[in-house]
């Protein structure tokens, strides 16, 4: 459900009056009731307008996509009401998708970005500060380590993305307290920028001597695709544990190349939704029928090229045989086989996170309007606008994660009641009631109102003859 002080109500309303209404090239004195529309309304026909140039970009009808953009373009703004500010993200996605379509136009448009290592460290840092959702995922992963590691004397954990330090400095604290003394600790540090490993390694070398533990820190300089097993070095004799934060979905991406849609396919596969009521569009099944993407999967199966690509990444951290893997993902269906279908549960996501900042900071916030465009505005971007090997945001649910983590070997462990109980209370002690934590089957879902955002579970080793044995039952 979208939610925003101006349109909490708009599931319930039909959208009937906007699709009786043909989009026209002239925004003239005809138009001027668009700018007139309550909020409500307003939300109700961005959301049209988003549906209809969404239909028209998948089928490759380019100056129709463009007339919706126009139309958006009078009612969004990235610094109002909710639905605002998601529609003028999502055209803005839409927008650069069509643009792909002439590659020399795209490239000359993008040829003198040059992306800041400074920004990418502040969104992180904004994105950590401004949500309880990490600070949750640190605790029950914290927790999930100290209790896998009871008793070692050598600790080795593996970060596979190596960019923040809070939550080791926080491990150390509690490593540190052990009544046996602290173990020798090191950390193996996963990036692909040198520079923000850097600012890492200093920062935990003096925490630990100040609290008297044996430390070291590795940094290993590469994207997680490219990712050299051996440059790990794990040690006979240490204890391991791996820790992933929202980065296996980058490894879903396959190497197909972006394609226009046949001319059948735009008079075939345009979807239909003019009868349906606003939560009809987002909660249907409406994108049966509208043009698959390029890089698109079966409904039933990953696709093989995905599934290989993934499939060794967790073959080769099972040879490492951890004593314990804490993964963190999105819990959302970003990897859908169509536009329609990653738009629509894309619109469900965004609309959630965007309702979280609305309700704890002003419109006028330059951190939130940064978080927004250079967090929030990229991913939504790279879902919509990107394909094959260039689309890295491929969130999916839970349980496809399960099956993944099965097939490479691992077994689920249940999260500690301990580490429940610090997250609670974390969450509680934020000041905003709409965030909530639910257990489910010993993974911690983290929320906000009902609906699921992030997903944390613990995975152990365990013997792959048991598991042939089970699947040929």
């Amino acid at each position: 459900m979208i939610q925003d002080e101006g349109i909490s109500t708009i599931t319930s309303t039909p959208l009937q009056f906007f699709t009786m209404m043909p989009l026209s090239p002239k925004l003239g004195s005809p138009y001027l009731w668009l700018r007139e529309l309550k909020s409500e309304e307003r939300g109700l026909y961005l959301i049209h307008l988003l549906l209809t140039c969404a239909n028209h970009v998948a089928v490759g009808s380019l100056d129709s996509a463009n007339l919706a953009l126009d139309h958006i373009s009078h009612l969004a703004s990235a610094d109002g009401d909710t639905m605002q500010r998601i529609a003028a993200y999502f055209a803005e996605a839409l927008a650069d998708r069509i643009l792909k379509t002439w590659p020399g136009l795209y490239k000359a448009f993008n040829s003198t970005k040059i992306p800041m290592v400074s920004e990418e460290i502040l969104v992180k840092k904004l994105f950590f500060e401004m949500f309880p959702f990490l600070k949750v995922a640190f605790v029950l992963t914290n927790q999930a380590i100290v209790e896998a590691m009871e008793g070692e004397k050598m600790i080795h954990i593996i970060d596979l993305n190596g960019n923040e330090t809070a939550q080791w400095l926080a491990l150390m604290q509690v490593l540190s307290a052990r009544p046996e003394g602290p173990p020798h600790l090191r950390i193996t540090g996963v990036h692909p920028q040198k520079e923000i490993l850097d600012q890492m390694a200093p920062r935990l070398t003096e925490v630990a001597e100040q609290l008297d533990i044996p430390f070291q820190f590795n940094s290993v300089i590469s994207r997680l695709e490219d990712l050299d097993i051996e440059k790990l070095r794990v040690k006979t004799g240490e204890a391991l544990a791996i820790n992933s934060v929202l980065q296996l979905h980058t490894l879903l991406g396959s190497d197909e190349v972006l394609q226009k849609p046949s001319s059948s396919a735009k008079s075939a596969n345009v979807v239909q939704y003019s009868r349906y009521s606003l939560s009809e569009l987002l909660d249907k099944d409406l994108v049966n029928g509208s043009s698959p993407s390029p890089d698109s999967v079966s409904s039933s199966a990953l696709s093989q090229a995905n599934a290989t690509k993934i499939n060794r990444f967790l073959d080769g951290l099972w040879s490492l045989t951890p004593k314990v893997m804490v993964v963190t993902e999105q819990d959302c269906n970003h990897n859908g086989s169509t536009l329609m279908e990653r738009l629509l549960e894309a619109l469900h996501t965004y609309a959630a996170i965007f309702d979280c900042l609305e309700s704890n900071m002003s419109r006028t916030s330059q951190e939130r309007l940064k978080l927004e465009k250079m967090l929030f505005g990229e991913e939504i971007k790279n879902i919509i606008a990107c394909e094959g090997i260039e689309r890295k945001e491929r969130h999916e649910k839970h349980d496809k994660w399960c099956q993944r983590f099965d097939i490479a070997g691992f077994r689920h462990v249940s999260l500690s009641y301990y580490g429940m109980l610090q997250a609670q209370s974390l969450l509680q002690g934020y000041g905003c009631d709409g965030y909530r934590m639910k257990e489910e089957n010993g993974c911690v879902m983290i929320c906000w109102q009902d609906r699921p955002l992030f997903t944390v579970s613990a995975w152990r080793c365990c013997n792959r003859m048991n598991i042939e044995t089970a699947f040929s039952l």
